[in-house]
């Protein structure tokens, strides 16, 4: 199962000029749903964006609404859902990483500065699709301060483009070095979109946001 700190919605980039209640990823399909839903073995609910496509096509990372249809408040915005994906990640989380990484935290002020901004632009992002009390000021992936979901932190980096999340795109370079995912589709198949071109999440910022 796919776990990054809160149960999946079951069933930078600039951001002005976005309207709220706007997603800024790929207008979701039914084919795309029912991507998602073989992905996680079970129906999809509260996904309002595509927010990253794997290199064949299929969705790895959704954008979420804040609230879910049931009302249940829910602070992940970007949620992983490759199987493929989760369990690389999940590797480099057995590594030791994340304490290497909250580690560095504390004594290197600039990455401190850019994980604090990576949690601001997560908020925007978020709050672009709408305010939720319950879930104000909270971003994902223990950030600002802490380290605790690297599923969370690259599902970030892979929607917002290089430059935004520093800890998700250490991950994903990592696991792009060792020739895997998200550098080579972990399929083994051409998948449900591999014509539907440019396998990223598109963007309806001023600005595209190039994924990883």
């Amino acid at each position: 199962m796919i776990d990054q700190h809160a149960q999946p919605p079951v069933g930078g980039a600039t951001l002005s000029g976005v309207p709220v209640g706007t997603s800024t990823s790929a207008a979701v399909t039914a084919a795309d749903l029912d991507a998602v839903a073989e992905l996680l073995g079970r129906v999809p609910r509260g996904v309002v964006g595509i927010a990253h496509r794997c290199r064949c096509g299929r969705p790895d990372v959704v954008e979420t609404a804040p609230r879910l249809p049931d009302g249940t408040p829910f602070p992940t915005t970007y949620y992983l859902v490759d199987p493929f994906a989760a369990s690389a990640l999940s590797t480099l989380e057995a590594s030791g990483l994340m304490r290497r990484m909250q580690d560095r935290l504390a004594t290197d002020p600039e990455l401190a500065a850019a994980y604090a901004a990576a949690h601001e632009d997560y908020l925007a992002r978020r709050a672009r699709l709408g305010r939720v009390e319950e879930v104000e000021g909270i971003s994902a992936g223990g950030m600002p301060t802490r380290v605790k979901c690297l599923h969370a932190l690259a599902g970030h980096a892979l929607a917002a483009g290089p430059g935004v999340q520093p800890f998700g795109d250490e991950a994903l370079a990592l696991l792009a070095a060792e020739g895997g995912w998200p550098a080579t589709c972990p399929h083994g198949d051409a998948g449900p979109a591999a014509d539907a071109g440019e396998p990223r999440g598109a963007t309806t910022t001023d600005e595209p946001a190039a994924g990883a």
